[in-house]
């Protein structure tokens, strides 16, 4: 059997863990942008100012005042709150978490999941970033409320879709610093770059990051590195990746093997069901591939039919290649 439907009870655990995470997801973004550091009172020779930290240099808010006593406390107002809601969001989801596993919702692999989650608290998840791949059934499984098949979902490696045209994120962090490899060995220390301008890392496991990007993508790529680290990544370019990067894309919150939750972006699983169809037509494919190609692209056009009431005819689609859309 390729799939299995949620049950009742793995539908109503999975929308009240997506509930709580989005809640958590959203407190969190607010506090890393704006309330991370606290304002503070700095004692000058010419009296108390307020500070504040932004982008890693402090700047002055003016001298201390009922305006400024007031920014102030609001300020803290608004901090104090957002940590509480962060706190008890994720104290709630790993609470959740126990149950999340007891039915079997968790499902991306440890490695991936922590991969994910240092690319989403890096601002690039969904902008510059893409899952694309294997791994990407994980959101169309979780879109369509059904579990697939554990020899259909199986990967040691991931695919990174590199958005060049995008622009970057990173700008005047620690992270524009660290690049891409940066955080992938916030996941695991033992992240290595193989080869000089290479497009993959891999850690001490064997397992594979691919940073992968179309033609005239690697071309703004080549001049501009995702990071300023010496050995950060140079996305490879493929034939056939522009209809993924011009395609719709989708955000979907999945459960990692731990439990909790976490956020993937993925291509439109009918685009991901169309491409993977023409990669399994591709006469340097090895035949293992082909075959496992052709199976996973009916497999996601059939839920994209049966279960997400998607069209393959749509006016958004309209972009992608006849050749493509040919017997969907």
């Amino acid at each position: 059997m390729e799939f299995i439907e949620f049950t009742n009870e793995q539908s109503r655990q999975f929308i009240d863990v997506t509930q709580v995470f989005s809640t958590w997801r959203d407190a969190n973004a607010r506090f890393e942008h704006s309330y991370k550091a606290a304002m503070w009172w700095a004692k000058r020779p010419n009296g108390e100012y307020l500070l504040a930290t932004a982008n890693g240099q402090d700047r002055s808010l003016g001298p201390r005042s009922p305006e400024t006593e007031r920014l102030k406390a609001t300020s803290d107002a608004a901090r104090d709150a957002l940590k509480e809601r962060k706190a008890k969001t994720m104290a709630r989801l790993k609470e959740m978490a126990r149950v999340n596993k007891a039915l079997r919702l968790n499902r991306v692999p440890t490695m991936a999941a922590r991969i994910l989650r240092e690319i989403d608290g890096a601002g690039l998840l969904g902008v510059n970033l893409h899952v694309v791949g294997t791994n990407a059934l994980y959101a169309y499984e979780a879109k369509a409320a059904v579990l697939l098949s554990s020899a259909l979902v199986a990967t040691g490696d991931a695919d990174l879709l590199w958005d060049a045209r995008r622009g970057l994120r990173m700008a005047a962090s620690q992270a524009k610093a660290e690049g891409v490899i940066g955080l992938l060995r916030k996941a695991d220390k033992s992240f290595a770059r193989l080869g000089p301008r290479g497009f993959r890392a891999i850690n001490n496991d064997g397992y594979m990051v691919d940073l992968i990007c179309p033609v005239e993508d690697a071309r703004i790529q080549r001049k501009e590195k995702i990071g300023d680290a010496d050995d950060e990544l140079y996305g490879v370019e493929i034939f056939g990746l522009e209809w993924l990067i011009n395609a719709p894309k989708i955000e979907e919150i999945v459960i990692g093997e731990d439990g909790l939750p976490l956020m993937m972006s993925c291509v439109d699983p009918r685009v991901y069901a169309m491409h993977k169809m023409w990669v399994s037509k591709q006469p340097d494919r090895k035949r293992s591939q082909r075959d496992r190609d052709a199976v996973q692209a009916r497999l996601v056009a059939g839920l994209c039919r049966d279960y997400l009431n998607l069209r393959f005819n749509a006016p958004e689609l309209s972009a992608v290649p006849i050749a493509l859309r040919k017997g969907f």
